[in-house]
């Protein structure tokens, strides 16, 4: 297979509390079965910096990036993030960010391009949230579009929880089209307002998402008018996902990434992938399902 460029960085894991309910360990375990797969040759992932702060503060209040940089979130915003407010945590954001500005770039030179982290489709305009610090999808879209190297943005949430924070974010911005395929009754208890969204019951299983993906991301790519996509490929619908609630089997997450691609790319569109939600006391089960994208994205690039 002829894999897409990948972006990963050792920090993309922070140190937790033993038995912290957040999958740290899964970046790690990613990058080993990327290796296992001929994906990530010795060498061949490219490394991104922190992000600066002027980006952040695009889509971010600076007064809660300076909270996060410093150590000084409250009790209430660190509790509603779910994770501690180290300095090892921030720069993970940091990294996780401009990973996915990295693999943009990288997508409108290659097509498609992976970041082996991000999607972290809950933080807000001026909090964060679920796991969520730093909205590293909205930071780089809207980077792209000061920049002027895109004129509109796509951005595909599949994962089973919605996209509130990205959809608060662009809110009534006409340059971002946001479609969430999620979960109805699964977090967040309170929904934000998506360009699109599709929302699914309980136990939705293959043929169904399927067939609801195939309609909704058909209008998407129709009304977005994109120069550029972002899909976010969780892979929490799965059946046996810790927080899923959906029953996708292996097969069918596998045809989602498939199908998404696929239209995205016979669109015309670059493709950005981010990691999402995955969640599972295996971290090697875990790692597997999440490099499914991965194997998917570079077999397209093969054909």
């Amino acid at each position: 297979m002829t894999a897409p460029p990948i972006v990963w960085h050792p920090d993309y894991m922070a140190p937790l509390q033993p038995g912290h309910r957040f999958p740290m360990s899964k970046y790690g375990y990613l990058r080993r079965a990327l290796d296992m797969r001929g994906l990530l040759p010795a060498g061949g992932f490219l490394a991104p910096a922190p992000a600066p702060v002027a980006l952040l503060s695009a889509v971010h209040d600076i007064g809660y990036v300076e909270r996060v940089e410093t150590g000084r979130l409250s009790a209430d915003e660190t509790r509603r993030i779910g994770l501690p407010n180290t300095p090892a945590v921030a720069r993970r954001a940091r990294l996780a960010a401009a990973g996915t500005l990295l693999a943009a770039r990288l997508a409108m030179e290659h097509g498609i391009a992976c970041n082996a982290a991000g999607g972290s489709h809950h933080a807000g305009p001026d909090v964060g949230s679920g796991f969520c610090v730093y909205n590293d999808v909205a930071i780089a879209a809207r980077a792209l579009l000061v920049e002027g190297i895109v004129r509109r943005v796509l951005i595909v949430d599949l994962d089973v929880h919605q996209g509130d924070g990205t959809a608060w974010i662009f809110a009534g911005d006409p340059a971002v089209f946001t479609l969430s395929l999620h979960g109805a009754k699964n977090f967040p208890a309170r929904k934000a307002t998506s360009s699109l969204d599709i929302p699914l019951a309980d136990a939705t299983g293959d043929a169904e998402y399927l067939a609801a993906l195939q309609i909704a991301l058909g209008r998407a790519i129709r009304e977005a008018r994109a120069d550029i996509a972002f899909y976010n490929a969780g892979v929490d619908v799965w059946e046996g996902d810790r927080l899923g609630r959906l029953a996708l089997s292996r097969e069918g997450l596998r045809a989602r990434d498939r199908l998404a691609l696929s239209m995205l790319r016979a669109a015309g569109l670059p493709v950005a992938c981010v990691l999402g939600g995955g969640y599972s006391n295996e971290p090697e089960e875990l790692a597997a399902r999440h490099a499914m994208v991965f194997e998917e994205a570079a077999a397209l690039n093969r054909a």
